[in-house]
Formats: structure tokens, C-alpha cells, sequence
């Protein structure tokens, strides 16, 4: 029904920066809000950062003034930029977002995940 592609994960030295872009496609009636969010090895998922349809953000402590979170809401998609990255991002970043696929219905979808390796 609704469909969500990362792009944009790899293996990268500590100080490096990378891109993640997540592509939603369907029956798309309208997204609100979007998000990315983690999960290393042993830990329990955690939000890295969101954005509502209008434009605003929220941020983990941990990420912030080196991640920028931010959408296209032509082509339904949202972009983390991550810079300055350290060991410690090292996870499997996935998206997330709240689809409403008519007026009344809506839910939140997840897409596959995409691996971030940053090396010290």
C-alpha cells in the first residue's frame, strides 16, 4: 500500500558526513510527519530526528548541530544530512512516516533500514 526506500547508508571515517534520503510511494494521500530513527547492535530503536508537513524539526541531544533533517513534499520524500559523524552513529537508520492514504485513514510505516558504519 505505502512503501518507504532509504538510500544513502555506507562505511564512512569518523569526521565524514553522509545522506540519507527515504522515498515514499503508493496511495498517498497526504504525509505529515517524518522521521528517522536508529538502532545499534543491542540497543533499543531511538529517534535521531523528525519533521512535520510544515517544517518543523526536532532533534535527539545527541545529534544535534551535526544533523540536518529535512523533506521534498513533491516528491515525498525526506533527507538527513549527517555531518561530523562519530563511532557512536553507528546504526541502522530507518525511516519513518505518519501516511495518510485517505482523509480518515492513517498510519505509520517503517522503511527497510539502511546500515551506517562510521570507523574511528
Amino acid at each position: 500500500q505505502v512503501q518507504l526506500v532509504e538510500s544513502g547508508g555506507g562505511l564512512v571515517q569518523a569526521g565524514g558526513s553522509l545522506r540519507l534520503s527515504c522515498a515514499a510511494s503508493g496511495r498517498i494521500f497526504r504525509i505529515n510527519i517524518m522521521g528517522w530513527y536508529r538502532q545499534a547492535p543491542g540497543n533499543q530503536r531511538e529517534l535521531v530526528a523528525t519533521i512535520t508537513s510544515g517544517g518543523s524539526t526536532n532533534y535527539a541531544d545527541s545529534v544535534k548541530g551535526r544533523f540536518t533533517i529535512s523533506r521534498d513534499n513533491a516528491k515525498n520524500t525526506v533527507y538527513l544530512e549527517m555531518n561530523n559523524l562519530k563511532p557512536e552513529d553507528t546504526a541502522v537508520y530507518y525511516c519513518n512516516s505518519n501516511v495518510q492514504t485517505s482523509f480518515f485513514n492513517y498510519n505509520f510505516y517503517w522503511g527497510q533500514g539502511t546500515q551506517v558504519t562510521v570507523s574511528s
